[in-house]
């Protein structure tokens, strides 16, 4: 009788703890989101989180909070987003920075970019422009690199931060320009555009979206652009491949991760309200505005697509020589 009584508690408690889980997630959310961005505001990230979070409230049924934690090219964002509880309450607006490149710059990896997270879905992808002062005396990349070789004492490019796509891009130029421009990291995009208007850096390249409106006004130059063909608002700037450096054709891209282990109606949750973000007609304009056209990918495309990413940087990073501490 007793043998019996176990064996029937033993039952009970393993469909209780089947059960139980998915009736606590299946009223997901009942409470607001956080969005976590690795960066400042005013960079590309936060523009990101910024536009999609109140579209992604409404079809939540729930606040979505932005909260920045900026620093080390975002992987100080995505570290803690691996100690949140896997429950949909914490999110992230990874990119490829934090997502691919800083862990495989670093001589011990703070997380597992393939192994750490859950990805939710892929929102944007970018291609990027590189840009000069308006006042140093280049007009194309080969010129700028031609003053770099003259004056390798003081040429520099600025990124936002170690590790960052920015920082890589920089990197490769040195590596296939054969220069020794000086590596200027900042907390952000935002900040080192502030600098590079004033002068005090030489180069940086970044993302079309947050750097046309400063060439069309006259405070940079833009001398190169990484897409495969001209940019539609800028369509005197060469491509990378029509300047030579075909190596250099690099793009972006931003979505959305949440910590490792989360449950999969919650995901499928967040994806179906992505899905739904993405289809805003007002938020497809703003993005494509911004230079920033919409790449969707669900979970599963999207964690395949990490992956692809990260074997394809890890032998560039390599030969490159970049590093970070």
């Amino acid at each position: 009788m007793f043998k019996q009584w176990k064996y029937l508690f033993l039952m009970a408690t393993v469909l209780f703890t089947q059960i139980l889980p998915s009736y606590a997630q299946s009223n997901y959310p009942n409470k607001p989101i956080k969005l976590v961005v690795g960066f400042p505001p005013g960079g590309g990230v936060d523009f990101t989180a910024r536009l999609i979070a109140p579209q992604l409230a409404e079809a939540l049924g729930q606040q979505v909070i932005i909260e920045n934690k900026p620093g080390a090219a975002g992987v100080i964002a995505l570290n803690e987003l691996t100690r949140a509880a896997p429950d949909g309450y914490t999110l992230a607006v990874a990119n490829i920075g934090p997502m691919v490149l800083a862990p495989n710059m670093m001589a011990k990896k703070p997380y597992d970019p393939l192994k750490d997270f859950t990805p939710i879905g892929q929102i944007i992808s970018t291609y990027f422009l590189a840009v000069v002062p308006r006042d140093l005396p280049v007009d194309s990349l080969k010129s700028f690199i031609q003053w770099a070789k003259k004056n390798p004492d003081k040429a520099n490019f600025a990124s936002g931060g170690n590790g960052s796509i920015t920082h890589l891009n920089g990197e490769l130029l040195n590596t296939l320009g054969g220069t020794k421009l000086t590596h200027v990291p900042y907390k952000g995009s935002a900040p080192a555009i502030v600098d590079l208007v004033s002068g005090q850096t030489h180069i940086l390249i970044d993302i079309t979206g947050i750097l046309v409106p400063q060439v069309q006004s006259g405070n940079l130059k833009a001398i190169a652009i990484t897409s495969p063909t001209r940019d539609k608002d800028l369509p005197n700037v060469p491509t990378m491949r029509e300047s030579g450096f075909t190596e250099l054709e690099t793009s972006g891209w931003q979505g959305i991760v949440g910590p490792a282990g989360m449950p999969k109606d919650v995901v499928q949750k967040l994806q179906a309200a992505l899905k739904k973000t993405l289809a805003n007609p007002d938020v497809r304009e703003r993005l494509e505005k911004a230079g920033t056209p919409i790449t969707e990918r669900s979970s599963a495309e999207f964690a395949a697509f990490i992956k692809s990413e990260n074997d394809r940087w890890v032998s560039v990073i390599k030969a490159s020589g970049a590093s970070i501490e």
